[in-house]
This record gives C-alpha cells, sequence and structure tokens, in this order.
C-alpha cells in the first residue's frame, strides 16, 4: 500500500475515533433525561440509545454529511493534513470539556477544527488578507444561526408540550401520569436517540468523505452527487461507530444534563426528548448541521420552566452556554496550531 493510502486509512480511522467520542461525549444527549427519572437503569438506556443511533443510517440520507463535506469549506483548500489537523482540534476539545463534565457541542467542534484547520493553511499559502477565504458563508450561515435557533426551538417545544400534557391530564392523578408516561418515554428516548444518530454520525460521514476526496479516492462530482460506491461503507462506519461510542458513554456529563439543570420526572422527560427529536428530525432532513447537545439542554430547560423559572439551574445553564459559544473558536485554534505545526515539520503539507 501507497503512503498515500496509507495516509487515507490513517486519517478515515482517526475521523472513526473522533465519532466514537463524539457518542462517548453526547451519550448524555440521549440517555441522561431517562436514566434521571429512573425509567431505565444507565445500562440499558446506553443499550437502547446505541440501537437506535445505529437505526438512524436507514432513515435520514446524507443531506447534513454533503453540507459538511462540501459546503462549509473549499474543498481545493482541503488535504489529509487539514482533515487531520481539524479532527485533533476537536478530539481535544471534547476530552478537555468531558473532564470538565461540560455538555458542549461536538459537532461543532468538528467543524470548528476543519475550520480552524483550513484556515491556517490558507494563511500560509495566500497570507492574513485570503485566510478566510476558505470558507463558503451559506454552509456557515445556516449553522450559525443554528446554534441558538436549536435550542430555543427545543426550549419553545418543551414547554408547549408540558403545558398542552399538563391540560389534557389535569384530572387524572400524578400516579397514573407518571406510569403511562415511564412507557411513552421508553418512546421518546428512542426517537431523540434516532435523531442524534441522523445527526451527528452524518457530520462524521461529510469528513470522511472529505479525506477520500482530499487522498484522490473521490471526484469532485461524487462529493456533489451521491459518493458512488463509497456511501454504505461511509454510512455505516459511522453510524458503528457513534454507536459504540454512546454504547460506552460518558457518565459524567449525564449527572449535568440529568440532574444539575433542572430535576425531571417521566412525563417531563418525555416533553424534553419529544421535543429534541422533533428538531432534530426538522434539521437533519433540512441538511442543517445543528447540535443535539444544545436541543436537548433547550428542551430540558423548556420543561423546568413549566414548574417555576428558579427550578431551573441557571448558574449551571449559563456556564454551559458559555462552552457553547467557546467550542467552534477553541475547536479552531487548536487545529490551527497543530497545522502549523505539522507543516514546520513537512512543508508540502
Amino acid at each position: 500500500m501507497s503512503t498515500g493510502l496509507l495516509l487515507v486509512a490513517f486519517t478515515v480511522l482517526v475521523a472513526l475515533v473522533f465519532d466514537f467520542f463524539n457518542g462517548f461525549h453526547d451519550a448524555a444527549n440521549s440517555i441522561a433525561t431517562v436514566v434521571s427519572t429512573r425509567v431505565l437503569s444507565p445500562r440499558l438506556a446506553v443499550v437502547w440509545a446505541a440501537f437506535f443511533n445505529f437505526a438512524a443510517a436507514f432513515l435520514f440520507g446524507t443531506a447534513v454529511a454533503h453540507t459538511i463535506g462540501k459546503g462549509m469549506i473549499r474543498l481545493d483548500i482541503v488535504t489529509q493534513y487539514v482533515v487531520l489537523a481539524g479532527l485533533l482540534g476537536a478530539i481535544v476539545w471534547d476530552l478537555l470539556t468531558w473532564l470538565w463534565g461540560l455538555p458542549t457541542s461536538s459537532s461543532h467542534a468538528l467543524i470548528g477544527g476543519y475550520a480552524g484547520a483550513a484556515i491556517a493553511r490558507a494563511t500560509i499559502l495566500h497570507g492574513w488578507s485570503n485566510a478566510f477565504s476558505v470558507i463558503i458563508p451559506g454552509g456557515w450561515t445556516k449553522t450559525v444561526l443554528f446554534i441558538f435557533i436549536a435550542p430555543v426551538m427545543g426550549l419553545v417545544l418543551g414547554f408547549i408540550f408540558m403545558i398542552a400534557i399538563y391540560w389534557i391530564f389535569q384530572r387524572k392523578s400524578p400516579h397514573q401520569v407518571d406510569t403511562w408516561f415511564r412507557k411513552l418515554q421508553l418512546l421518546s428516548a428512542a426517537a431523540y436517540s434516532l435523531g442524534h444518530g441522523g445527526n451527528d454520525a452524518q457530520k462524521t460521514m461529510g469528513i470522511v468523505a472529505g479525506a477520500l476526496y482530499a487522498g484522490g479516492l473521490m471526484s469532485k462530482a461524487d462529493m456533489i452527487g451521491s459518493w458512488g460506491h463509497y456511501k454504505w461503507p461511509i454510512i455505516l462506519a459511522a453510524h458503528t461507530a457513534i454507536a459504540l461510542g454512546t454504547y460506552f458513554g460518558g457518565w459524567r456529563i449525564v449527572h449535568t444534563m440529568g440532574s444539575k439543570i433542572t430535576k425531571l420526572k417521566p412525563v417531563g422527560g418525555f416533553c424534553a426528548e419529544a421535543a429534541g427529536a422533533i428538531t432534530l428530525f426538522g434539521t437533519a432532513l433540512a441538511g442543517i448541521p445543528v447540535s443535539t447537545t444544545h436541543t436537548i439542554t433547550g428542551a430540558i430547560v423548556g420543561v423546568g420552566t413549566t414548574h417555576r423559572l428558579s427550578a431551573v439551574r441557571w448558574g449551571v445553564a449559563t456556564r454551559i452556554i458559555w462552552a457553547w459559544v467557546l467550542t467552534i473558536p477553541a475547536s479552531a485554534a487548536v487545529a490551527a496550531g497543530t497545522f502549523w505545526v505539522v507543516r514546520y515539520f513537512l512543508p508540502t503539507a
């Protein structure tokens, strides 16, 4: 096998490792509510979530993957080293926020890292004045807008669902409502896990496609079209990696998501997961790469505010929001620094 093919294989492997860490880091998104309401044990919850993360491979197409692969960074600037540096930036930020117990967005870490490495290469080749010429505004506009829109959608839907359920079931005893929604929450958790897999695995699929393109294994027509005969291997590999990551999930963030923001009962867990799932289904089909973390956090806050504003621990929520704001620039900075180091030792990178 040639050096070029070995580099492509290594880049794809690193991308799948990131996908694994994405599932590991974002396991809380899929299972925090169903664990905190004690509908499922942690072990059963991760099996449930991992299965539906994988099943999403057959339901949501590749619209988000195409946005990541060809709609955010100009392909002529992309090399294997740009992809590798971008992945490293994302992985480092994910590991740091996992250690800090912060539910930040692996998705935004990925696109931030990818952009940071591409900007670093453009700066080296064309100077600071052309550093941002590699950015495709259209793809970034909708992505940045949905940093704010997705959690607000989750919040509003979660709030509306809770109010509607209070009104519909006002004559039922708390015990009856709790019993019914313990069963219904299994469905909402499954739906949310489908949305999680359908959105987050696609981002890695886009990066893998970019690596294959940079390695000369995919043409520009393949990138614009349906990836030719690489389509299903890319899809299945990405969904398998994220499902395994979810199975081995991160319990630090489960604790933050499931209990520190607001206390949840099964009815609240159902409303938060249903609100998150609807948001993720819509954005996945529209090809908008949103943060599953932001979405479910907004939905949990929306559910909490139906009790009283003080039911939400705003100090924790504020800390999470700051982490959201810092994710793209922080991962971009790590990736840019990594690319500069690579370029120093490999001037052809």
